[in-house]
């Protein structure tokens, strides 16, 4: 069963699968800075009324499973996570970090990757609000998505 979070009249479950792409794909993410974007993430998030559920990566991407409030426009949050974890990634580790990038290089690529996740098909969903009508659309004389 999907835990559902409330708001002031909202309920919601909305689960995105985010990635983001070191420039040039360079290996330059280490544990350690891997760990301290966790916290980054989470601040912003939080701020955000949203959650990260869980966050992991490689030396050249990272993955973030977040549980977003509704409230958010996603492409600012988005933006928001990717500044404020390069600038505080680039002050704490500028040393190992300027040996990949110089001058004003970005840390992040500018794509990213959002893909919407949940318990659910598209399918189960379609079928289930299909389901809703009882048949009423088709009795009227229209017909079903």
């Amino acid at each position: 069963m999907t835990n559902l979070r409330s708001g002031a009249h909202v309920v919601f479950s909305i689960h995105l699968h985010i990635v983001f792409v070191t420039k040039y794909r360079r290996k330059v993410l280490t544990v350690s800075m891997i760990e301290d974007m966790k916290e980054v993430f989470e601040r912003v998030l939080t701020a955000n009324s949203s959650r990260l559920e869980d966050c992991d990566g490689e030396p050249d991407h990272v993955h973030l499973l977040v549980d977003l409030h509704p409230d958010n426009n996603i492409s600012h949050l988005v933006a928001s996570l990717k500044s404020a974890s390069s600038r505080i990634l680039r002050e704490k580790y500028k040393s190992e970090i300027d040996k990949y990038y110089w001058g004003k290089a970005k840390l992040w690529h500018d794509s990213k990757c959002i893909v919407s996740c949940g318990g659910a098909s598209l399918q189960i969903v379609k079928d289930y609000i299909c389901n809703q009508s009882g048949g009423r659309l088709e009795k009227l004389g229209g017909s079903t998505p």
